[in-house]
């Protein structure tokens, strides 16, 4: 090897150490000169974004897409795909670089031959960059003049729509800016879901399609604020939405109002939802917020053909009888695009073929269900009988149904079937299968039938045999569970899961239900009636669910429910309480019957019990209990209808789980505090604006997220319509009109409002503790009157009078997880007049 000089041999040694310095720095374009294959990618400037490489996450093959993905956030999350029908199996053999005629292009074996995907655009010179910005747009721009874009992905979104990207359409070509789902989890090709604004451009609508054909789903029109038919919106603090409608096009487009937050709306491949995510820091995760249709059997065809959704139970999606999945793969990725199939061909034999003994098709009746679309209308059938002769005749005719309306039958796989569907115009089907089907259906019968009676006879023998040590058993079972009751008056009770069984009749009577678990009502010996809990995904150990229970098992309070026992067996967690015979306050708020009318003076009592509960938890137990989730069903009534705060030990026994709170509430977000879904701390101020909400449901009778379009005041949100009316210095058109004004505490009613107002504010620094509540409501401090919560003012044209806002700043203190702020909701009766003002 040649030798070189000690200067020509450092000039060289630099050089290459230069090189090797730039091609590893962290750049956001890519040029003529610098393509990316392999493992390489470029990062937006500020590393919220980037670009390369990638295998969908849980792929079972090395299939490489070139995507977009968050930067900080350690879960791969792609939010764009350019070649997400054409995946590449070696990144390293496969170049993603600016081509010849300016345009961005995936290449393979790095050959123009081999073009996968390119963004296809008009370009004025060669010299052009694409370069990927903060906001995760990628731009293919002129290289001197960045104003110059020739291309973008926001122009053509995948299944994400991230802030700042448009959904829309233009007027002047026909095309539409939409979402489409992946195909499955780990399949970014197209798939069935679709999101696009009105594709005739006539209205300001967003719709979601079955197949781009079929919709199922609208958010209804925008009217400036929100879509009327999704009011929710109107607590979706984090967001600013936009419309424009112009002569070339019409789009909308949002963005988030923190910089801090980190969120996104995705077309769910599975369910077919429009989701709102929000990563939380926290705990590390996405965690759902919001999505549309509110029910997985509300999307059309989400189980394919020959595929049952039920609400009801789990699992949600399931194949007909006679029927398996057909791909089961792709059924497990969420992709159930291709349904059932069935088990065992038709012999489609022609007429009376219907006898299981013949070895021909039958009919399985399906009773209750909502019946398949897409059906035909025979007009001959006068009969049901007669509707069954005519699809035996036809080999194509897979099920029927007669009706008053006349006979229907259906060819072909049968979509958008729904089970235990309770609506009026459920009906019945008649599916066709084998005979052998149906026989194994009789014989299943015949054998159950053969194995109850062997059991009784069993049964028999046994109590014929050994009656007197049931008698024993029995005796000792009941005295053991006296023991117990009297025990419960002193401390709390260890139960086993058998006893509770017992105690509930095999969980019977089921008193309610929600995310953590269902409520049972049960009864021990001595007239004692207890309401047991079993609690639902809760991964504690023994050791730690029995300290945590004990910790909870000491508070006591005469406004929050008394925690009697326990079980902790195996993987079984039960809690036991005292049974409240008036049930939940929400079924007393919002029920029409007389028996369920509550006076004013019951009401605010039971206003200031549930404030004085929940501020026991916050400033008086020995460490804050954050309650989590304050609602009318979390309210209990006992037999002189004084309140009791239930749940309050739940967030404390999940370990502070707060997403696994949030998923449990997204039927009920009216009461969620702007804070949740912000990423920041949940501190206490959490409940008191969730005590708020309900405060004024006490007051109103009516839903915070109640409709009221129809009404004279024209709102759609219903704490928007009370604060207008406070402003207008009408308490009183707030009040449940089941209450007459003469026996209203107008003084109380005043008060009431203003605290509830103050309580919804938006800065959690501006909300008053409970303890203050309390004082308030009890008449020992004034208060003043509260500004409208700057979400309440989006959500509706709210007046505004002169003077009436005043500016909140906050000082958040760390001291004891506090919030300290200079927000003067409140006056003290004793203060002077200097500290009033």
């Amino acid at each position: 090897m040649a030798s070189c000089s000690t200067s020509s041999c450092f000039i060289l040694f630099f050089s290459q150490s230069l090189l090797l310095l730039f091609s590893s720095a962290t750049t956001d374009t890519i040029s003529a000169n610098r393509p990316l294959s392999g493992n390489q990618n470029i990062t937006s400037k500020d590393g919220n974004f980037r670009l390369g490489f990638f295998v969908p996450p849980g792929s079972p093959s090395l299939s490489y897409y070139v995507g977009i993905w968050y930067n900080k956030i350690p879960l791969l999350t792609p939010v764009w795909v350019a070649n997400r029908a054409s995946p590449v199996t070696d990144p390293a053999m496969s170049e993603l670089r600016i081509s010849g005629d300016g345009n961005l292009a995936l290449l393979v074996n790095h050959s123009n031959a081999g073009v996968i995907w390119s963004t296809n655009a008009t370009t004025s010179n060669s010299r052009v960059v694409a370069v990927i910005l903060d906001t995760g747009n990628l731009q293919l721009r002129d290289e001197s003049n960045a104003s110059l874009v020739f291309w973008q992905s926001f122009d053509h979104p995948t299944d994400t729509w991230l802030p700042g990207g448009k959904i829309g359409f233009n007027k002047l070509t026909g095309r539409s800016q939409h979402l489409t789902s992946w195909k499955s989890k780990v399949d970014p090709s197209p798939g069935i879901f679709t999101l696009e604004i009105d594709p005739t451009g006539a209205t300001s609508e967003y719709f979601i399609f079955w197949n781009l054909s079929k919709m199922y789903w609208r958010s209804g029109i925008w009217d400036g604020n929100i879509f009327n038919l999704v009011p929710e919106m109107t607590i979706n603090y984090i967001y600013d939405f936009k419309f424009v409608n112009v002569s070339e096009e019409m789009y909308f487009n949002y963005t988030v109002k923190s910089s801090n937050i980190t969120s996104r709306f995705v077309l769910d491949s599975e369910s077919g939802q429009i989701q709102q995510s929000t990563w939380m820091e926290n705990t590390q995760s996405w965690m759902l917020f919001w999505s549309q249709p509110k029910t997985k059997c509300s999307v059309y065809g989400v189980c394919g053909p020959f595929g049952s959704c039920n609400d009801i139970a789990t699992p949600f999606y399931n194949c007909l009888k006679g029927f398996r999945i057909k791909s089961q793969a792709d059924w497990e990725l969420g992709d159930k695009s291709e349904g059932c199939e069935r088990k065992t061909p038709l012999q489609c034999s022609g007429l009376n073929n219907n006898s299981a003994n013949s070895g021909k098709d039958g009919f399985f009746e399906m009773p209750n269900v909502k019946l398949p679309d897409n059906s035909n209308t025979l007009a001959t059938a006068g009969s049901r009988e007669g509707c069954e002769l005519a699809c035996l005749s036809d080999c194509s005719c897979n099920a029927y149904s007669y009706n008053g309306s006349g006979c229907f039958v259906w060819h072909g796989g049968l979509l958008n079937l729904q089970e235990q569907y309770n609506q009026s115009d459920a009906g019945t089907l008649y599916l066709r299968l084998a005979a052998s089907e149906l026989q194994s259906s009789e014989r299943n019968k015949k054998r159950v039938v053969s194995l109850v009676i062997i059991c009784v006879i069993v049964v028999a023998i046994l109590f014929s045999s050994v009656p007197a040590i049931l008698i024993v058993m029995k005796k000792r079972e009941s005295r053991r569970m006296i023991e117990k009751a009297k025990a419960m008056q002193g401390g709390l009770v260890s139960f086993t899961y058998n006893e509770l069984r017992q105690a509930t009749r095999t969980f019977s009577t089921k008193l309610g239900g929600g995310g953590f678990g269902s409520v049972f009502k049960g009864s021990l010996p001595g007239s004692n009636d207890i309401a047991v809990k079993k609690l639902e995904g809760l991964r504690q150990g023994e050791k730690q669910f029995r300290t945590e229970v004990s910790t909870v098992g000491r508070i006591q309070h005469v406004n929050l429910v008394r925690l009697l026992g326990f079980c902790s067996q195996g993987s079984k967690r039960l809690l036991v309480y005292e049974f409240m015979p008036n049930g939940s306050l929400d079924s007393h708020l919002f029920h029409n019957a007389p028996s369920s009318r509550l006076g004013w003076k019951t009401r605010y009592q039971i206003a200031i019990g549930i404030a004085r509960g929940i501020a026991y938890l916050h400033e008086q137990c020995r460490e804050c209990i954050i309650h989590c989730d304050i609602k009318p069903e979390n309210i209990l009534l006992d037999a002189s209808f004084n309140p009791k705060v239930a749940d309050f030990g739940l967030a404390k026994l999940m370990g502070r789980d707060f997403s696994r709170v949030l998923t449990t509430l997204r039927g009920t977000k009216g009461y969620l505090a702007p804070e949740w879904i912000s990423g920041v701390a949940i501190t206490a101020k959490a409940d008191v604006y969730s005590y708020g909400m309900v405060l004024l449901e006490i007051i109103s009778g009516r839903r915070n997220l109640e409709q009221t379009a129809a009404e004279e005041d024209g709102t759609r949100y219903f704490p928007t319509f009370a604060a207008s009316k406070l402003i207008e210095g009408d308490a009183a058109g707030v009040l449940d009109s089941k209450l007459g004004p003469e026996e209203v505490n107008m003084e109380e009613l005043d008060r009431a409002c203003k605290i509830a107002c103050w309580c919804i504010q938006d800065d959690e620094s501006c909300r008053p503790t409970m303890g203050q509540v309390v004082q308030v409501l009890e008449g020992i401090i004034d208060v003043h009157d509260p500004p409208v919560p700057r979400s309440l003012l989006l959500a509706s044209d709210v007046p505004q009078p002169i003077n009436f806002f005043f500016e909140c700043s906050s000082n958040r203190s760390t001291q004891a997880g506090n919030t300290t702020s200079n927000c003067s909701g409140t006056k003290s009766h004793t203060s002077s007049s200097s500290d009033n003002k």
